[in-house]
């Protein structure tokens, strides 16, 4: 049975329209890029399928554009459109930072740390820098390192803070491990930056780790 026989309220379309995105399921999502299955499938078990071999959904879409085309049920056209979706989102996440609003919701902070330093395969350690309403000057990534860690140096943080004439910073780093529990590491390092910055009157807001889930928050912990 092809997808435009079943039941209206089970189409992945038109769920999406009475029900929301939020709605679907990752490979409903998914066969709405796919348009159609393999020979003999629907869009939804062909996306089933990829998700079940070459999934979760994350590690599908983090894989490059050549590698996607090689799937089946892909092809270069799909996995073109599939990276170019997900760098919309990184661009739809970023839109509310780079815009000039005040940044009055850290959890967007955090989802942004996240998409941006969300599957690197090393330890990169970053910091948003804000003016004095908390709106976004710039994003940098300092430091990177292995699987194991970056080496942070506060005193290059407080340098490109006063280059960009900053007010207040957030920073954040990626755990290659995937867990977002901070380490008695992550806290040193945090108050080691709250003091560098604390010198030349620039608040430190948070201090975000990024892993497979939700990112931690040490403000939200009280350690910032």
């Amino acid at each position: 049975m092809q997808i435009r026989d079943w039941p209206a309220a089970e189409r992945p379309r038109e769920k999406l329209v009475a029900r929301g995105a939020a709605a679907l399921s990752d490979a409903e999502l998914l066969a709405l890029f796919l348009g159609s299955g393999l020979r003999g499938q629907d869009a939804v078990t062909t996306a089933r399928g990829l998700l079940a071999a070459h999934g979760p959904l994350r590690t599908l879409l983090e894989r490059s554009p050549a590698e996607l085309a090689g799937l089946p049920g892909l092809g270069l056209a799909r996995a073109c459109q599939l990276n170019a979706a997900l760098e919309l989102c990184n661009r739809y996440l970023a839109a509310g930072l780079e815009r000039g609003e005040a940044l009055t919701d850290p959890g967007a902070a955090g989802r942004y740390f996240a998409q941006r330093l969300r599957g690197h395969p090393h330890e990169v350690f970053a910091v948003l820098f804000l003016d004095t309403r908390h709106r976004a000057l710039a994003f940098e990534e300092l430091f990177r390192g292995t699987v194991d860690g970056a080496e942070v140096h506060p005193r290059e943080v407080v340098r490109r803070a006063l280059a960009h004439n900053a007010a207040a910073a957030i920073v954040g780093h990626n755990h290659p491990s995937g867990s977002s529990e901070p380490s008695a590491a992550d806290r040193a390092v945090t108050a080691r930056l709250k003091q560098a910055l604390a010198l030349v009157d620039i608040r430190l807001l948070d201090h975000f780790v990024v892993g497979d889930g939700a990112p931690a928050s040490l403000a939200a912990r009280g350690w910032v």
